[in-house]
């Protein structure tokens, strides 16, 4: 049997991996047009949170009695940002070869099912992994084709730190590079269409990025339209000119579906749609970005481990209810499932951790919610240093329906964030 996978980003090669370990004989090649490894490794996830790094540790001495502040240098934490995500895949393609996975350089093309081509070599396959990601959205701004504009990846390839940037876009790309490039000495403007930043995260949340970000110096601007772009700046809707240096689009992303036609696909909204075995149509199945379902890298490994599961014949179900998700800005937020239902919350202020840790102390808070009938938490946002990190336990509490009882039950240590789990969930006062 041959599976083919469309797409060596870490969805496609945590798929290969999976499925070599339940199933040591089967044939396995793997289409990339680009680097093996894809967007998260060189151009998202990796370079961006090791740029974030240095800046945050830079402000976390402002915030530390008894320590100078550092100086920052823009150099060496771009030096750092390219040693990390190098932009060089021989490392994962000697690691393909030991898995026995055949590595195809290219663009392919579905020409029927069964049948795929590959800049001209046609290849037949028994199964098909469509694991092809997703793109930046670029809005239809009128001019924009005009200017020499960034999106994430030349934002992460850089070694310039503009005068003035331009940041369109307002969720977590947008929040995060925006704050970057404040810290490292660039004037920066962030536009958001909506009435609020990270309009899918807890408004409370939000608030704290926001306050974070003007902190910082980034001139926030909210519930406001770009109508063209005309030379180097954006005209508003109201005829106000944004003058930038550099235009960062951060406007969300696409799923990329292009091509996939011959398969007949269920593809609603622009995403594939699949059951919870990942299965998308008779002998093909989607994992990550390309499903719209959530555009996370460890989401797309969670849906590589299913698909490979069902493939092999073993059983497998995707639950999607405990997806957890990080935002890396300062501070840092922190969210799983959703927050329907009862809802209790603690602020980091009143957590002894948080006094040991920086002064003066910054707003922070856990929010918990519960279904007050099955007693158990069904979502939670956290806003504090390294959230993204101790919030996690609620995420394996949601996965696997501890009761709430259990939860209060068990020994946080002190002093530590996790404290503040611990009294939100008492908070919830649901007469235990």
């Amino acid at each position: 049997m041959r599976v083919v996978v469309l797409g060596g980003g870490s969805s496609g090669e945590h798929f290969v991996g999976a499925l070599r370990r339940l199933d040591g004989v089967v044939e396995i090649m793997l289409v990339e047009r680009r680097l093996v490894g894809g967007e998260c490794s060189y151009w998202a996830c990796m370079p961006t949170k090791t740029m974030l790094r240095g800046p945050e540790l830079v402000a976390a001495t402002r915030r530390a009695p008894g320590i100078e502040p550092a100086r920052l240098d823009p150099v060496g934490v771009f030096g750092w940002r390219d040693k990390v995500a190098e932009r060089d895949d021989s490392s994962q393609v000697e690691w393909l070869a030991g898995q026995r996975c055949e590595l195809v350089r290219g663009d392919a093309t579905v020409v029927a099912p069964g049948l795929i081509s590959v800049d001209g070599r046609e290849v037949e396959y028994d199964r098909l992994v469509v694991a092809t990601g997703s793109s930046p959205a670029i809005p239809p701004i009128p001019g924009l084709d005009t200017v020499d504009y960034w999106t994430n990846v030349e934002a992460t390839e850089t070694l310039e730190v503009p005068g003035s940037l331009l940041v369109l876009g307002g969720g977590p790309v947008g929040c995060e590079l925006a704050q970057f490039f404040a810290r490292v000495g660039s004037t920066v403007t962030l536009a958001q269409g909506d009435e609020r930043l990270l309009p899918r995260v807890d408004a409370e949340a939000a608030a704290l990025v926001e306050q974070g970000l003007r902190e910082d110096g980034v001139d926030v601007r909210l519930g406001v339209e770009v109508n063209a772009i005309e030379g180097d700046a954006a005209v508003l809707d109201g005829g106000e000119r944004l003058p930038f240096d550099r235009l960062l689009l951060a406007t969300g992303r696409r799923p990329n579906v292009d091509g996939l036609d011959p398969l007949g696909l269920t593809i609603t909204r622009g995403r594939v749609e699949v059951d919870e075995r990942m299965r998308a149509a008779e002998n093909v199945w989607a994992i990550g970005d390309v499903t719209g379902i959530a555009l996370f890298t460890h989401l797309g490994k969670y849906h590589a481990r299913v698909a490979a599961y069902d493939i092999a014949g073993r059983k497998a179900r995707a639950d999607h209810r405990a997806i957890p998700a990080t935002i890396f800005t300062d501070p840092q937020v922190a969210t799983v499932g959703t927050l329907q239902g009862k809802t209790s919350s603690w602020p980091l202020t009143s957590t002894p951790r948080l006094s040991t840790y920086e002064r003066p102390k910054r707003p922070g808070f856990v929010k918990i919610a519960a279904d007050p009938d099955r007693r158990v938490v069904t979502g939670a946002v956290a806003v504090g240093p390294e959230s993204g990190e101790w919030l996690q336990q609620l995420t394996l509490a949601i996965r696997a329906e501890t009761p709430i009882e259990v939860l209060l039950d068990v020994i946080q240590p002190y002093p530590t964030f996790s404290e503040a789990v611990f009294l939100a969930l008492r908070g919830l006062d649901l007469d235990l």
